[in-house]
């Protein structure tokens, strides 16, 4: 039966920086489980077209999760970004924004304002941080495509059975566990014999989870043609589909919009992707001229219809940032053995990016008081 000491179940940005984290504190003997096919979990990329001929580039590679970070007051993951040696840059907001109130009444410019402080995005997007790390750890521990379904105490640690995609059952062990995934997943797709503390599981499971009633709308152009009529790209509307629009655009790369829908979930559930591009794409032009109806490519990501991040009980949520819910068990079995890592459960962040890296910072430093790893003459 293979066993790590820990397992990390899930490979977004919490899981990998919590991998990332005891690769540096001397401990190698870890594991991380990813659902997906692919590690990131929230955060995803849209990689547009190409220039004949041109070379594959991160720079036209645009979010389609979490776009923003705020270094001046989220120090430990500007930290991180730093350490890493990815490059950031402002959001792109000179120009007038563009507010539309309803259907009789045309699109209206009005000076725009600055965020303070600046909302900074990174060169590649956020898929680059998860690149960064994915390539600072070693790739046979971290196994993708192994959805955890199970978990069981054991006098010593825990076991977890996962399925691949043809649902073949995989048993593992570990002596501890990182929840890196969402509470109220954890409690929607993970079974726990015995169950976890009756109050705890139901404080996860009303725990919101960030961005799963959410989806956004990516289009893809030559160049940022609104800038030269004085816009920022940025637009509010109260008729939609899309209700907060922003500028994109990679320096040196693709220029871009992008919007968050304000169509709530259970409406979308019922619309196809085609029918929901089109009608965003003529939104665009509303706002923003005829030359923004053709985009060279667009996509949109609904997370309220991705597995791996929502439930049902996500599409009635308001889409808030959820007080922090206790991380692990006070008292039973899984005392002592289980932890939360994801962004929920992060005290100052929860749902931020920043989050994911302190609830992943303070899960490394449970785990490590429980069992120190070996002095390093000891480790052979």
């Amino acid at each position: 039966m293979p066993s790590a000491r820990i397992a990390i179940v899930g490979a977004g940005l919490s899981g990998l920086v919590a991998a990332w984290l005891l690769q540096r504190r001397g401990v190698h003997d870890w594991l991380v489980l990813e659902a997906r096919d692919m590690p990131g979990g929230r955060i995803a990329s849209f990689d547009a077209p190409n220039a004949a001929g041109s070379p594959t580039s991160h720079l036209n590679r645009f979010d389609l999760g979490p776009t923003w970070f705020w270094p001046d007051y989220q120090p430990e993951l500007g930290q991180l970004i730093e350490q890493l040696g990815l490059q950031r840059f402002a959001q792109h907001e000179a120009g007038d924004m563009v507010v539309e109130r309803s259907a009789g009444q045309a699109p209206t410019r009005m000076q725009g304002y600055a965020n303070v402080p600046p909302s900074m995005r990174l060169q590649g997007g956020m898929g680059a941080l998860i690149d960064a790390l994915h390539r600072e750890l070693p790739a046979e521990r971290i196994l993708t495509g192994q959805a955890v379904r199970r978990l069981r105490p054991l006098k010593s640690g825990i076991e977890l059975d996962s399925e691949n995609a043809s649902g073949q059952a995989t048993t593992w062990q570990a002596e501890q566990v990182l929840l890196a995934l969402p509470p109220r997943l954890v409690t929607s797709s993970l079974s726990f014999s015995p169950p976890l503390p009756q109050a705890l599981a139901a404080e996860w499971h009303a725990t919101a989870t960030w961005m799963a009633p959410h989806a956004k709308y990516v289009a893809v152009y030559e160049q940022p043609f609104w800038r030269e009529q004085g816009l920022s790209g940025e637009a509010r509307s109260l008729l939609g589909p899309l209700g907060e629009i922003h500028d994109a655009s990679m320096p040196g790369g693709r220029a871009a919009l992008f919007g968050f829908f304000g169509v709530p979930a259970q409406t979308r559930q019922r619309a196809a992707d085609a029918a929901l591009r089109q009608q965003c794409r003529a939104q665009f032009a509303r706002l923003f001229g005829p030359r923004a109806a053709t985009p060279l490519a667009d996509t949109l990501k609904d997370w309220a219809q991705d597995p791996c991040t929502a439930t049902t009980d996500d599409w009635y949520d308001g889409g808030q940032h959820a007080h922090a819910p206790a991380g692990s068990p006070s008292s039973g079995p899984w005392q002592g053995c289980l932890t939360g890592i994801a962004s929920e459960w992060s005290p100052q962040f929860p749902g931020y990016l920043a989050g994911a890296v302190e609830a992943a910072q303070r899960g490394v430093q449970d785990v490590l008081r429980r069992a120190p790893p070996l002095p390093l003459e000891s480790r052979s």
